[in-house]
């Protein structure tokens, strides 16, 4: 079914952990001159990556199984106050997926919620100590129009993934 309002059903929320995909890096990226609808990455360029890299304020942050379950609790957490309609979570060592239906709220709204209340959570648990945020600036926000958008989105983050992390801690 098709939503005929101006509001999305859901949205498929990605936010990185910092320093995880650097400008340069072998995947490729965009960066803000080129962030546009279906834009291709930006190549790999080691001149690019150095910079990035010089430009660090830590080393790359990788969750670990303790920290996973506490951005988890946190985003749950959020959800439960703001009375949003938590479809999916993946947790995962660099990068974190919701898949959520807020209302008529603004997605920015949600994805600062849930980095602040994330990087909150950690640093209550003892599991954050720097002054710096754990997460990348930017991140995704993708619209789902229809409930098969919110099902292929939820079938990704729960299926997409790789299969469960080991407790490696």
């Amino acid at each position: 079914m098709w939503n005929d309002t101006d509001v999305p059903l859901g949205y498929l929320i990605t936010f990185r952990c910092y320093g995880t995909w650097l400008h340069g890096d072998d995947r490729g990226s965009i960066d803000r001159f080129h962030n546009r609808y279906q834009a291709p990455y930006l190549p790999p360029s080691s001149r690019r990556l150095g910079v990035s890299e010089r430009l660090r304020k830590s080393e790359p942050v990788t969750l670990n199984a303790q920290q996973r379950q506490s951005v988890e609790s946190s985003v749950c957490e959020v959800c439960a106050h703001r009375s949003w309609s938590l479809q999916a979570l993946n947790v995962r060592t660099n990068h974190v997926h919701v898949v959520v239906s807020i209302g008529p709220n603004k997605p920015d709204r949600a994805f600062n919620a849930f980095k602040a209340y994330a990087t909150r959570g950690l640093r209550r648990a003892g599991l954050w100590k720097q002054t710096h945020s754990p997460w990348a600036d930017r991140g995704s926000k993708r619209n789902l129009w229809s409930e098969r958008s919110i099902a292929q989105a939820i079938d990704y983050v729960n299926n997409g993934q790789g299969g469960p992390l080991p407790d490696f801690d």
